[in-house]
């Protein structure tokens, strides 16, 4: 197994593609600890992996010290830390004209500086291990849809500390800092989205190929396949890569005039 006996923070794990991503690690042998704000999510998701494999952590992550009590977590519950996944994220639309500073504010703490904190506090750990951290960002880092100026502006940031820790922190501690770019994945979270949204329960079933050109976006069972690469001791030494999982170039192309039947396609509130 690729994982074996490893211990993984995942963050925003209760649902969705964290959810994803905890569970294929625990089928390749590691110890997660699962996080997130959903009480009832989360004790299901334990259930499901089994109380040897998995432990539950209840808190928002912009809380003063919650970032110390997740690595404390994992130390007390499975002796050390091999790698951090900082996927929990604030996910929410907002342009110029609709985002004040208090709102842009709230949308860095959740999916910046959240994600710096957690680094921080587990790099005394990782740096014992030669761990890890695999950033979630998204393909809105690199501009994003103009209702996502916010998010897309957290998601670069996010980019750019990738880059930039996953240089330092190799060459001075010995730990690997990547990330992933996710596009459009069919979480639950976005299915309910579109169908508050007024489209039919199988609204994903036949999207435009300007949205889709497999036919289907994807699922967070194949981001969770990338990401095992990531926190697994195969990727070896690379460290500061940002790579982009989506089916078609995010940058250059834009749909046809007509291609206007969607609804924004990132709407949820949170991964």
């Amino acid at each position: 197994m690729r994982l074996k006996d490893k211990v993984i923070i995942v963050t925003g794990s209760c649902t969705g593609i964290g959810k994803a991503i905890a569970k294929r690690c625990v089928a390749e042998g590691a110890k997660v600890i699962i996080h997130g704000l959903e009480p009832d999510w989360g004790a299901a998701a334990v259930a499901e992996l089994g109380a040897g494999n998995a432990v539950l952590h209840i808190e928002d992550l912009t809380a003063e010290g919650c970032a110390e009590r997740l690595v404390s977590l994992a130390v007390q519950a499975f002796g050390g830390l091999d790698a951090v996944v900082n996927n929990a994220a604030l996910v929410a639309q907002g342009n110029i004209h609709t985002t004040d500073l208090a709102w842009f504010r709230k949308m860095l703490e959740v999916n910046t500086l959240a994600p710096f904190a957690l680094i921080k506090a587990a790099l005394p750990e990782l740096r014992q291990r030669r761990g890890c951290v695999l950033n979630i960002g998204s393909v809105n880092a690199w501009s994003g849809e103009p209702n996502l100026m916010p998010y897309s502006v957290s998601k670069g940031a996010l980019m750019t500390m990738t880059r930039n820790l996953g240089d330092t922190l190799m060459r001075e501690d010995g730990v690997r800092v990547n990330q992933i770019n996710p596009g459009w994945v069919l979480t639950e979270n976005e299915a309910q989205r579109k169908r508050d949204h007024g489209l039919r329960d199988d609204w994903y079933a036949d999207l435009p190929k300007v949205y889709a050109p497999a036919g289907r976006i994807l699922w967070p069972e194949e981001i969770a396949a990338a990401a095992i690469y990531w926190v697994a001791d195969e990727s070896g030494p690379i460290s500061g890569q940002v790579v982009d999982l989506e089916q078609h170039p995010f940058i250059g192309r834009n749909p046809p005039k007509d291609s206007t039947t969607i609804p924004a396609k990132t709407t949820i509130p949170a991964k």
